[in-house]
């Protein structure tokens, strides 16, 4: 069939674009410098592809532009607010909605309300705005994703998985009182946008349960993650996206969402629950930090860009294309040899930067320096996700050294062609080439928090 030869055809067509600005490499290597080879601190006009991240850069539809023409901005009790809560009953079956500005919010909310200091909270793998609020709450972030998502070579169909005994054996070690809940993220970002099974989930949720602990699911891009359950799992392939998608929630609390990445919104999240005592307390304090708990942040067209997103996004055809597109542009790239993290993700192509750098040590930070080449070489933004992702040891001091040392190029939604992906392959294929030239990094400023948005660098 066609559709077998050709998987990922667009299943919607342009309507309007966006003109893109041509630069010199001469232009490129001025604007690193004057960032200090931080991808995070180039001016987004001075980029031409920009695969820094699919968070709130995706492209909205005439029916969510639409929406936001029928936005009602009143202070309270938006109508948007209500269509916004009707869908997520309806697709992801949580009994209460908070709405806030973005996903780190829903972290923040949660983390506060649910975290006492002292406390530790299991994850499959940290990521970093997550850890970051569960340690400001005063917890601890404890690793217990399967030893497989940490080798960036392990070919397994869900290298997202929580290791079971891991989870076990932190219970026996601190206590369940001291665990309030366990944060399951589907697919797991810094593995490489690496899924969760649904019997893993399902397992997780009852020994979760067994002990008095809450789950507490990382929705941002569970579509994603339903449809790798849909073509890898025994038992799912007749099932939808939004069946799949819906049974997996259901394995959980309460789940934080960023609407910027699966919801194809620029601005919003959410935190929903189904226990209705937290859900009291999540929207008394969204009022302190976010606003009223009927729009947490948000004017009422961005609640109804998100409602209407979530109608989008569940649809079979667009999953599948979104995830089929980032397959397309990591085939490219395994195939010419280059070193990346597989299986391929959901989101995003991870360059391995240990083996495509092998020459540069882990403290020269060979993954920001491969962001900042790729850019150099080919006008292309990229991200680090390395041990400046990891950021330091609170009781040493000295840096978190991950196993992956990774670049991430992350797909927007609907933004750009097969040519656009072509043309970055290349790039990528010719920095290879020419890779043992490459020289390191040091870091010369270094702020407290999230170091990897603001960090300053010098080239060695």
């Amino acid at each position: 069939m066609l559709a077998d030869r050709i998987p990922w055809v667009e299943p919607y067509k342009i309507k309007m674009v966006e003109p893109l600005k041509i630069t010199t490499r001469e232009d490129r290597v001025k604007s690193i410098k004057e960032a200090g080879w931080n991808t995070f601190l180039l001016r987004s006009e001075d980029v031409y592809i920009d695969l820094l991240t699919d968070s709130g850069t995706n492209a909205m539809s005439d029916y969510q532009w639409a929406g936001m023409m029928l936005g009602d901005e009143a202070y309270a009790g938006s109508r948007n607010y209500y269509h916004l809560e009707d869908n997520v009953k309806k697709y992801y079956g949580y009994k209460y909605l908070v709405p806030t500005h973005q996903g780190r919010g829903a972290e923040h909310l949660l983390s506060q309300t649910l975290i006492k200091k002292g406390d530790f909270v299991p994850g499959n793998m940290y990521f970093t705005t997550t850890r970051q609020h569960q340690e400001l709450a005063g917890g601890t972030f404890v690793d217990v994703i399967i030893d497989e998502a940490h080798d960036p070579e392990a070919l397994h169909d869900f290298k997202g998985n929580v290791d079971i005994q891991k989870f076990e054996d932190l219970i026996n070690r601190v206590g369940a009182g001291k665990i309030p809940y366990i944060t399951v993220g589907a697919p797991v970002n810094m593995a490489g946008g690496q899924p969760v099974s649904m019997a893993n989930m399902k397992e997780v949720y009852e020994l979760a349960h067994k002990k008095g602990i809450k789950v507490v699911l990382d929705a941002t891009r569970n579509m994603e993650n339903a449809f790798f359950i849909q073509q890898r799992e025994e038992g799912y392939n007749n099932k939808s996206i939004a069946e799949i998608h819906k049974e997996f929630c259901s394995y959980s609390d309460a789940a934080t969402m960023s609407g910027k990445k699966d919801l194809l919104i620029n601005i919003g999240g959410f935190v929903a629950v189904n226990d209705w005592d937290l859900f009291e307390e999540l929207r008394n304090l969204v009022v302190v930090f976010e606003g009223l708990h009927t729009y947490g942040g948000l004017a009422g067209r961005d609640l109804e860009a998100m409602a209407r997103g979530i109608e989008e996004a569940i649809k079979d055809e667009n999953i599948t294309h979104r995830v089929r597109q980032v397959e397309y542009f990591g085939n490219l790239l395994k195939n010419a040899g280059i070193p990346i993290v597989l299986p391929i993700g959901g989101h995003a192509v991870f360059l391995d930067a240990k083996r495509f750098y092998e020459h540069l040590s882990q403290l020269q930070f060979p993954a920001q320096k491969l962001a900042a080449d790729l850019y150099v070489e080919s006008g292309v933004r990229s991200m680090e996700r390395g041990i400046v992702s990891a950021g330091r040891d609170k009781v040493t001091g000295d840096h978190k050294y991950p196993k992956l040392e990774l670049v991430r190029l992350t797909v927007p939604r609907r933004v750009y062609t097969q040519t656009h992906f072509d043309m970055t392959a290349l790039a990528v294929i010719e920095l290879y080439e020419k890779r043992k030239e490459a020289k390191g990094l040091k870091m010369v400023y270094e702020p407290t928090y999230l170091r990897f948005f603001q960090a300053r660098f010098e080239e060695l």
